[in-house]
């Protein structure tokens, strides 16, 4: 016999910016009958007339507080007041952390993506979302695409300037960007620009700003897929090249959600390209001179990726403590004491390793593991076309020399 489910402990109540018109008979019902109510100060304020619970504001910072406040108030009718839909970067999914999903009956409320959309005429599977509330500006970057549709979620009011800014640093000034406040509410109001010349004020701080991607003559285009031009990053000559690096991403194979140790991390390339090919995906760089981690931050930040981890010391001991990565690539240091072997016991089974070197020593090395561990050992060579004299030949780069390999065993 199945059992009867279980009354669920907490109501998640969505609200937008119209207040008590735009919620449901049993959003209503679910807040009259409240003896407490959780939410931000904002939201309290829209609570209906006849919502005589006890209020609750949420403390800054809230996902901290959740725990406890929970606790605190475990045997009594709780609801819990969300901006829009409360599974759609809200308050919904530090509560199903806490308390798991039976526990929680959620009533959504349109998000402001749904508004936004509605009022573009934009579809919403094509449309795609960046938020920046508690994360970093730089994220945005790596959605810029000519031709693309973006909503950015505002941290507040000066997020549409602080866009615009970033919009021109990164050669999209002609795109073109409107600014929709208080979306939902008698106050609804859009401002429009582009970001090249943007100047207006800031205004009211529940916005989502809209971008039509438009790329500046020539600014520097970048792919959605690895092997981004040499142009694109800041470097002192210590960067895997293009050819090698799309060829290394492939070895590597990133997966959403996935977690890549990039050991020597040069001018931290291999780990950019990586966090790249998807917004879930992980990545710490070890770079063990002080100048070359401080490079490697300056470029995960302006090609889209500020969460890049940038450890600075020297491997292996720099690896101690570090989250167990799906993979790892070495792109330096190969020889150095311990290296290999640390890299290849940190690896669960499943994981994959790929070193990549360009000297004789190194080769031997890696020649060595690959009768040990299988895998595939390859000779990566790339020419490029140049003058000679009044002719073409080609100059061929100095070969690579790439080890891959998945450790053995089940991954589950």
């Amino acid at each position: 016999m199945t059992p009867a489910p279980r009354s669920p402990a907490v109501f998640v109540v969505g609200i937008g910016a119209d207040g008590r018109l735009g919620l449901s008979q049993a959003a209503q019902e679910a807040l009259r009958d409240a003896e407490v109510v959780l939410g931000g100060a904002r939201q309290l304020e829209l609570l209906p007339a006849d919502c005589a619970a006890e209020r609750v504001t949420w403390p800054s910072p809230l996902r901290p507080a959740v725990a406890g406040l929970l606790a605190a108030y475990e045997g009594r009718r709780l609801a819990v007041l969300a901006s829009g839909d409360p599974m759609f970067y809200g308050i919904g999914r530090a509560l199903t952390e806490e308390l798991g999903p039976d526990a929680l009956h959620v009533l959504p409320h349109p998000s402001s993506v749904s508004y936004a959309c509605a009022r573009l005429g934009w579809p919403v599977e094509d449309t795609q979302t960046v938020t920046l509330v508690g994360r970093p500006l730089g994220q945005l970057a790596a959605a810029l695409h000519d031709g693309r549709r973006l909503l950015v979620l505002s941290a507040g009011a000066d997020t549409p300037a602080e866009v615009a800014a970033l919009l021109r640093d990164r050669g999209f000034g002609r795109t073109r960007m409107r600014v929709l406040e208080q979306l939902g509410a008698t106050a609804e109001r859009v401002v429009d620009g582009h970001a090249a010349d943007w100047s207006a004020a800031p205004g009211d701080p529940l916005n989502v700003v809209a971008l039509e991607c438009r790329r500046d003559e020539g600014a520097l285009r970048l792919s959605a897929v690895p092997g981004l031009p040499d142009e694109a990053y800041e470097h002192d000559g210590q960067l895997t090249k293009r050819h090698i690096r799309a060829a290394t991403l492939a070895a590597l194979a990133p997966a959403p959600g996935e977690l890549l140790w990039d050991i020597g991390g040069g001018s931290g390339s291999i780990a950019i390209e990586w966090m790249r090919t998807h917004p879930s995906c992980r990545a710490v760089t070890v770079e063990r001179d002080p100048v070359r981690a401080a490079r490697i931050a300056r470029n995960a930040d302006t090609l889209g990726v500020p969460a890049l981890r940038v450890v600075t010391g020297a491997a292996p001991d720099s690896l101690t403590g570090l989250p167990v990565p799906d993979a790892v690539f070495i792109g330096g240091g190969l020889t150095a004491p311990g290296l290999l072997d640390a890299c290849w016991a940190a690896l669960p089974p499943g994981g994959r390793l790929v070193a990549n070197t360009v000297t004789l020593e190194s080769e031997a090395l890696l020649a060595g593991r690959h009768a040990r561990h299988g895998g595939e050992l390859v000779r990566l060579a790339v020419s490029h076309a140049v003058p000679v004299g009044g002719f073409t030949g080609w100059r061929q780069a100095m070969p690579v020399t790439q080890w891959s390999v998945t450790k053995a065993g089940d991954p589950t």
